[in-house]
Parts: C-alpha cells; structure tokens; sequence
C-alpha cells in the first residue's frame, strides 16, 4: 500500500473518544486529517436545532469535510444496531432521514450509512426483510435530492445482526431496486460498506469480496484484527487488500474506523500523507 495515494477519512465516533465529541474534529484537524466521519452524532432521531448547529459548527470551524455520516441507528452502547428492518421504530427512521440528508447538504456529505438492525424476537426474518427493503428504499429517495448514496454494512460483534457477509448485505440492496421510483439512479443511489475488519472477522474472504463486488463497493473502512486496532496492530493485510481494490478502479475514500489508542494511535500513516 502506498498510503499517499490513499483518500483517508477517520472515523470521530470511534477515534478520539478521549475529547467530547465536538472537540473531535479540531482534533484531527490537529494532526493532519481533512476529512473525518461520524455514526449518528445525537441521542435522538430528530435532535433540536441548536444541537446540528452546534455539530455542524464544529467540523466547519476545524476546517474538516465531513464524508460518511451514519443514520439514527438506535442506542447503540446498549446493543442496537440500525432501525431500518425493526418493525415499531420505522417513524423514528422516516423522520431521520430529512435530518440527515440537510446535514449531509449543510456540509457537503453524500455518504450515508444505515445500519440494518437486529433480529427481533417474535418476529420473522421475512417480515424483517420486507420492512428492510423498503425502509432502505425510503433512505435511498430521502438522499436522492443532494446526491446521496446510503451504504449498507456487514458487521460482527453483534450477535443478532443478520448481515454477516458481504454477500449478505448484496442480496439485501437488490431487493432494494424494485422499490425505488424511476428517476432515482438506484446504481448508484445505494451500495455496499466493505469494512474489512468487519468482513474478516466474520470470516469471509476478503480478496474475493474485492473481485465480486469491485462494482458495489461505495465506502471502505478499516481496522486490524485481532483487537480492532490501527494497522500494524494486528495480523491482517489491509495494505495488499487496498491495493488489490485500487487495482478494480476503486478510487473512493477509506475510513479509520479502529479503536483509539492514546498517543500514538497514528504513527503508523506519516502526517505527510493523512490528507486527502
């Protein structure tokens, strides 16, 4: 991996979680970063005015794009992950997504990641997956305006999560494209987050995603494994899988979605070449 050639981004929910929140891009601004992503930055669905002023504010004022932000995805600390297949909670996503979308315009932002959500007991897979296409549809048609992409994410760690691999997460954006009003470029209007840490974990074969689903792949987020940490860390080859992805043409950002680790969490990737 060459990393001048790489478009970084890092992840502000999940590195510098030694500083509030909103001292998180000043942060990486300060050492070196000029762009940085986000899970849902709020407890709530629909936060008050005052509270995406003060978010927004905060990534203009460190001079910062922001380029991946994710949709409300529930409590996550508390084990939730994602809204848009949980039957009950499909307002709370509907009245999400004009929120972020006007974020996403405030700040130049066109990636959007929705978080699936769990299996929920008493309630079949199939019923779940109905819901989920069409509240991916409603994600997809919410963003279409600014130019969006909403991404969908294979994850570990989650035991109830049903998007393990990444050709699970393929099949669920296919049924997506029957949902989605002509007009609506549904191609590029939703595609797969490969999160290598993600994907690996959970035992698919990485190389072989790259090769598939070269033309799918819409965002990209790394850590090493085990542990989650920055590369160098653990035992994965995320260099020769960037490589191997730059070589399908893929020119898009990779997100620092590892754990932070202190002082020196970003020794590995000289200052010279974090921005991008």
């Amino acid at each position: 991996m060459s990393p001048q050639a790489v478009s970084w981004t890092v992840n502000c929910s999940i590195l510098y979680t030694d500083r509030p929140l909103l001292e998180r891009p000043a942060a990486a601004a300060a050492d070196g970063f000029t762009a940085v992503e986000f899970w849902w930055p709020f407890a709530e669905a629909v936060p008050g005015d005052r509270e995406v002023d003060a978010f927004v504010r905060a990534i203009e004022d460190a001079g910062l794009r922001l380029t991946g932000l994710n949709f409300f995805a529930g409590d996550m600390p508390g084990g939730d992950r994602g809204l848009v297949s949980w039957p009950g909670r499909t307002r709370e996503l509907l009245d999400n997504i004009p929120v972020v979308a006007a974020i996403g315009e405030r700040l130049g932002c066109r990636s959007f990641n929705a978080l699936y959500g769990n299996r929920i007991d008493g309630i079949s897979a199939g019923e779940q997956d109905e819901l989920g296409a069409e509240n991916l549809a409603a994600c997809v048609r919410g963003v279409a305006a600014i130019g969006g992409t909403v991404l969908l994410e294979p994850v570990s760690g989650a035991p109830r999560y049903p998007l393990l691999r990444a050709a699970d997460a393929v099949a669920v954006i296919d049924r997506v494209t029957d949902r989605v009003p002509d007009g609506v470029p549904v191609t590029s209007g939703i595609g797969l987050l490969a999160d290598f840490y993600h994907l690996a974990v959970n035992g698919d074969d990485v190389p072989a995603v790259i090769d598939k689903y070269a033309d799918r792949i819409a965002h990209v987020q790394i850590a090493d494994a085990p542990g989650r940490g920055a590369p160098g860390t653990g035992s994965l080859p995320l260099g020769d899988w960037i490589d191997r992805l730059h070589a399908t043409g893929y020119r898009g950002r990779v997100g620092l979605e590892h754990q932070h680790g202190g002082p020196g969490t970003f020794d590995w990737l000289a200052r010279e070449h974090r921005a991008g």
